[in-house]
């Protein structure tokens, strides 16, 4: 069964304006399917996973192009990046072709990698104001649902009108804990696979794959526990000091190896917002898996009611709100850090996300129960910034959106993305 992703429409749209479609994302997260339902039906594919297509494109990348001309589908093209300067040749020589002839641009190219830094290197390097460029994760609640929502804007008159328009079933805390522990994998979403099998055999994957080239061989088992170590303190802030104490690895080991699961699209590091009035503001970025699932995997939790009773529950579910706003950023091909941060000053006081928009400063905190104790009570601290405060949200388990004082509203988190 194929479920629809909500970056489809953006997709589709890039390809009547672009050569070449860039679309990079973890592994495992539905690229190729998605690739192949929007162009299968006119575009040849090709994946360098293949080790005889992969040595052809390494050594020589014309002659491969030649083997396999446009329109072509390229997956896992990062592993080949010299292929790239030969795309950008065959697009010019195109355009000049096309221009002569007073003919329309066509898009000629398509391809998806799992390594966003190499991807990203080699497209500003040779495809610039060439290729349309999208990040894809793994599946949001509401697409797992076959819901296709809208950008996630925090503006409570929005959200009101959408709730009005939009009809998404109520979804218990337990039922929310359930989807926070099978997570937003494709093949366990449509139940293709059992999630024990399958994310044991995705981890397995992943580091053969992709982080072997980069560690040395000898570092696999210390790197595995470190993803481990890691999952079990998602939703908390990085502190590279400890976590090299605590790891028995060197600092710069912590944070080349940090590097390498935020490239590879596992973990993403919310930045702090600055905006350079302080230097009360504590630096350091906070972390979050991008997969729920995959994080209790390498946490080993054994079910869905044991992570909810747990001590990490409150982790678990800010870790899942922060992914399922990022994702909707990704779907809609937005940068997130540009308008999504965290607060917190060396008075601890935080807040969980700042959506932040041009002279405008949105508080958001996440609350998994219902009816949280002063949730607002820290969002007198934006006063500082000099910046409009808008009415904010305590994202929790309710089932509906409601005033909890002039300073926020409850609104739930079932309908995150709609």
């Amino acid at each position: 069964m194929y479920i629809k992703r909500e970056i489809e429409d953006y997709i589709r749209k890039a390809s009547a304006s672009f050569q070449a479609i860039v679309i990079y994302g973890p592994r495992q997260v539905g690229k190729s399917t998605t690739v192949d339902m929007i162009f299968g039906d006119k575009f040849k594919s090709v994946t360098l996973d293949d080790t005889n297509e992969r040595e052809l494109a390494l050594s020589n990348p014309k002659g491969f192009l030649e083997v396999h001309p446009w329109p072509i589908i390229i997956d896992e093209v990062q592993k080949a990046p010299n292929l790239l300067s030969e795309i950008k040749i065959i697009i010019d020589d195109q355009r000049k072709k096309w221009l002569k002839e007073n003919k329309e641009r066509e898009l000629m190219f398509v391809l998806t990698g799992s390594n966003q830094f190499e991807l990203q290197q080699g497209i500003s390097e040779s495809l610039a104001g060439r290729a349309a460029i999208f990040n894809m994760s793994s599946m949001t609640q509401l697409e797992s649902q076959n819901i296709i929502g809208d950008l996630f804007n925090p503006d409570i008159s929005e959200l009101l009108k959408k709730t009005n328009s939009t009809k998404v079933p109520y979804k218990t805390k337990s039922e929310i804990f359930d989807y926070i522990f099978r997570g937003g994998m494709p093949d366990i979403v449509v139940g293709n696979s059992e999630r024990e099998l399958y994310f044991k055999s995705y981890f397995d994957t992943y580091i053969e794959k992709d982080v072997l080239k980069l560690i040395a061989a000898s570092s696999e088992m210390q790197f595995r526990r470190f993803m481990s170590y890691l999952a079990l303190r998602t939703s908390q802030q990085v502190n590279y000091e400890v976590f090299s104490r605590e790891l028995g690895i060197d600092n710069q080991t912590v944070k080349r190896w940090l590097s390498i699961l935020v490239t590879s699209g596992i973990i993403v590091l919310l930045e702090p917002y600055m905006a350079n009035i302080s230097n009360r503001i504590i630096k350091s970025p906070k972390l979050y898996f991008m997969d729920t699932g995959f994080c209790a995997y390498l946490c080993k939790w054994p079910n869905a009611r044991m992570l909810e009773d747990c001590a990490m529950s409150g982790a678990f579910f800010e870790t899942f709100v922060v992914s399922e706003v990022l994702k909707n950023f990704y779907n809609h091909n937005i940068d997130a850090k540009n308008y999504l941060f965290y607060y917190r000053d060396i008075d601890q006081k935080e807040i969980d996300l700042l959506y932040v928009l041009n002279n405008t400063i949105y508080p958001i905190e996440v609350k998994k129960g219902q009816q949280p104790t002063k949730p607002t009570k820290n969002f007198n601290v934006l006063s500082k910034y000099g910046m409009e405060i808008k009415p904010g949200l305590i994202i929790d388990t309710c089932d509906a959106i409601r005033p909890i004082n002039e300073k926020a509203y409850s609104y739930p988190v079932f309908m995150l993305g709609i």
